[in-house]
């Protein structure tokens, strides 16, 4: 078996163990959350699955679990202030989204779990290796070759003519950049044109879709990061408007009105983000455990947005989709 393979089995195993009773004390568990997007609620979204998943483990929230969740709002900048307020807080993990929020996290010294969004956490340094990732960082990784490919696969499927492919990535997050070479990689090894379209700002769209506009590509493949998921509804009402093929990263963009989606099952990430937190809760060391790569992975493929672009949908991507929205 692979070493990444077995680090999957170890992390889907911890998954589906039975619960360990959380240990009858005094004790208050401090769980910070940190992203540059919006702040994860406890009560909705991924949010309220890592505080079902801590639940059951035997951790209540207003009982024996204190919950302290800070979100960026897309202010990259006001990433480390949030971070040192939840330092504050004297909170004993925290959970992150997003590589800035890493960044930020690893900094503080502070036991941080990366729940999704961070890429490839040996490239960016976050953390020394997959299976021993030293330091206060562990987490759940992803492959962004092997994703990458078959992303554009389902678009080939979909589009049999694809020649070009326009990219949409955030220059200015390194975990990003990275995510985006290993996409622009793969494009050419399938003999693609890739079109680069890096933005920085919310502004910079208007200049990736005159670009689109002059020069058009066949698709559009975007990678998620805060800025681009903040805004995604620039690019799907774009996408849908000239007819464009695009694919996401994200399966909520594709019931958000996006036409299909390819990734990593977010409720699984959280799910073992909070097995993670659980470990260091009982006292192991992040350091000590081996960073997961996702198990589970779906297609997601918006049927009333293809109708809506008249685009074809071949059976053979029907019969593959984990979900389709109709």
């Amino acid at each position: 078996m692979k070493r990444r393979e077995f680090i999957a089995f170890l992390g889907s195993m911890a998954v589906a163990a039975p619960r360990e009773a959380v240990a009858q004390t005094s004790r208050i568990y401090r769980l910070g959350t940190l992203t540059v997007g919006p702040p994860m609620a406890s009560t909705i979204g991924s949010g309220a699955i890592l505080i079902a998943a801590l639940a059951q483990r035997g951790y209540t929230l207003g009982q024996n679990l204190a919950y302290e969740a800070r979100g960026a709002a897309g202010k990259v900048g006001q990433t480390p202030k949030l971070m040192q307020e939840l330092k504050d807080a004297n909170v004993d993990v925290v959970v992150t989204v997003s590589y800035p929020a890493a960044v930020a996290a690893k900094a503080s010294g502070i036991a941080t779990v990366i729940a999704t969004g961070a890429g490839d956490p040996v490239a960016t340094g976050l953390v020394e290796s997959l299976a021993r990732p030293g330091g206060n960082v562990t987490g759940i990784s992803d492959d962004a070759a092997t994703l990458s490919t078959k992303r554009l696969a389902l678009l080939k499927e979909l589009s049999p003519q694809l020649r070009r492919i326009a990219m949409l990535w955030n220059k200015d997050d390194l975990g990003m950049s990275l995510r985006y070479e290993a996409s622009a990689k793969a494009a050419q090894e399938l003999g693609l044109i890739v079109q680069r379209l890096g933005v920085r700002e919310p502004d910079d769209f208007r200049d990736a879709f005159a670009a689109m506009h002059s020069d058009p590509p066949d698709a559009i493949l975007m990678v998620s990061d805060s800025l681009t998921l903040l805004n995604r509804k620039l690019v799907i009402d774009f996408a849908a408007e000239r007819r464009l093929p695009a694919i996401y990263e994200a399966d909520f963009i594709a019931r958000d009105g996006g036409l299909m989606s390819y990734g990593a099952d977010l409720k699984e990430s959280f799910e073992r983000a909070a097995a993670l937190v659980d470990r260091i809760f009982k006292g192991a060391k992040p350091a000590d455990l081996p960073v997961e790569q996702p198990t589970r992975y779906l297609f997601v493929l918006n049927l009333k947005t293809a109708k809506a672009m008249n685009l074809t949908v071949p059976n053979s991507l029907l019969a593959i989709a984990d979900e389709v929205i109709e």
